[in-house]
């Protein structure tokens, strides 16, 4: 399987999960940056002001990428990664899948959070990469096995 890892880290936790992921597939690794950096002002979710909570609260919000340099065209698999924020993808995966072409390639979603699921990610997400397959992964919190990464993305037969 010749797969990309790409992903958003606003903490360093997801960040933690795709390096994982990457390493026990033999997959490339990008993040995804946003434009301006997230503080952690812009991410206290019980402020209904901060930035996170205004841009996950209009489904329209494209927070702008640093670069749109990803490799994305040499891949039919990619597997993307995401802290799970108000139950969804952070807005700024819609921005990343609109900035490319995922036609025919499969996009496996993976997350992480302190206490949710993936919830409707992937319905947040496919109107955003049409053409594509989008398919829910799991979430990668904790301490991740190789062996357990490599058996279940293997186990995805992509």
């Amino acid at each position: 399987m010749k797969a990309l890892v790409a992903y958003f880290s606003a903490t360093g936790a997801t960040a933690k999960a795709a390096k994982a992921l990457a390493k026990a597939v033999g997959a490339d690794l990008y993040e995804i940056k946003p434009a301006v950096p997230y503080t952690s002002e812009d991410l206290d979710w019980k402020n209904k002001h901060s930035r996170s909570s205004v841009e996950m609260n209009d489904k329209h919000s494209r927070p702008a990428l640093q670069d749109t340099d990803a490799p994305v065209a040499g891949y039919d698999v990619i597997f993307l990664g995401f802290p799970v924020w108000w139950y969804v993808a952070p807005t700024i995966l819609n921005t990343f899948l609109e900035a490319y072409d995922f036609t025919g390639k499969t996009i496996v979603l993976f997350a992480t959070s302190g206490g949710s699921g993936l919830g409707k990610s992937a319905q947040g997400l496919r109107a955003s990469a049409p053409g594509a397959k989008i398919v829910d992964g799991r979430m990668l919190n904790g301490r991740l096995n190789e062996e357990e990464l490599k058996s279940w993305a293997f186990g995805l037969h992509l």
